[in-house]
């Protein structure tokens, strides 16, 4: 399946499950199974509004280990995942946090997920964790080593929440034929952190440079969406459909239905 082809539209709207702080972890509050109940039903609403995808993330595990997680998340993970496989129709995707794109892997597998998403694929990066490898080589073996080729790696570069002063002499656009040349399939531009807009003039830059799709992963609003609209392929969005559009809040289904009245008009 090409990437094109995994969403019902070209300019596709993902939409944020950032999952419930798991077992093991700092701020773990629930249960297992109550942690799936709130995931599923926020799975539903982005259904039930006419979203074409459904990402999930580990984001409130906070703080985040750095390039791997132990089995004890992964397996977590994997449960909720399967939950919300069972419940809706959409394309699923996953992201582990931090940079454990290895494990992602295995639960979209494992899932019958059709997407992750990759940080620190190509070049190295300081994040909030530390330092942050490139693992394209060891990440794409691992997809054709379990038989998940089916599955798409969608990949951040000069991503949020992390310095890229180590390479500041290699911009947006030779990093996004780095990534395309490392066999991503589809990169991801963020702001400079979470709920952060988009550096317009940079996603400007890479249109028609690559043949891979441009996600845009932050920043995205019913008031802006309009300016990025024909430079992204899909639009990956999360802190805007929450209450007062801060990610930990509960989904606004009044700010969810609003943006997919505004995306209607788009599409006209």
């Amino acid at each position: 399946m090409k990437s094109s082809q995994l969403f019902q539209l070209e300019k596709s709207i993902i939409g944020m499950v950032h999952v419930q702080a798991l077992p093991g972890t700092p701020k773990n509050k629930y249960t297992l199974a109550e942690i799936c109940d709130i995931a599923v039903a926020e799975a539903k609403k982005y259904e039930e509004a006419g979203l074409e995808a459904v990402m999930i993330e580990n984001m409130h595990d906070v703080p985040y280990l750095k390039g791997s997680v132990g089995p004890e998340i992964t397996a977590a993970m994997a449960v909720v995942a399967k939950a919300i496989r069972d419940a809706v129709q959409l394309p699923l995707g996953i992201q582990v946090l931090a940079g454990a794109n290895k494990e992602a892997l295995a639960i979209a597998k494992a899932a019958n997920f059709q997407f992750i998403r990759a940080e620190g694929f190509v070049f190295g990066h300081v994040a909030d964790e530390g330092y942050i490898d490139a693992c394209a080589g060891e990440l794409m073996r691992y997809r054709k080593a379990i038989g998940a080729e089916d599955i798409h790696v969608f990949t951040d570069i000069k991503k949020k929440h992390s310095s890229h002063a180590i390479t500041s002499d290699v911009d947006i656009a030779e990093t996004a034929h780095a990534a395309e040349f490392f066999l991503s399939d589809g990169v991801i531009i963020t702001g400079s952190s979470t709920g952060k807009a988009v550096y317009l003039q940079e996603l400007k830059c890479l249109k028609d440079k690559i043949h891979i799709p441009v996600l845009i992963g932050s920043g995205i609003t019913a008031d802006n969406i309009h300016e990025y609209w024909d430079f992204a392929s899909a639009f990956i969005i999360g802190s805007y459909f929450k209450e007062e559009g801060y990610w930990k809040n509960a989904i606004s289904v009044d700010r969810l239905n609003l943006f997919m009245e505004k995306i209607k008009e788009l599409r006209m």
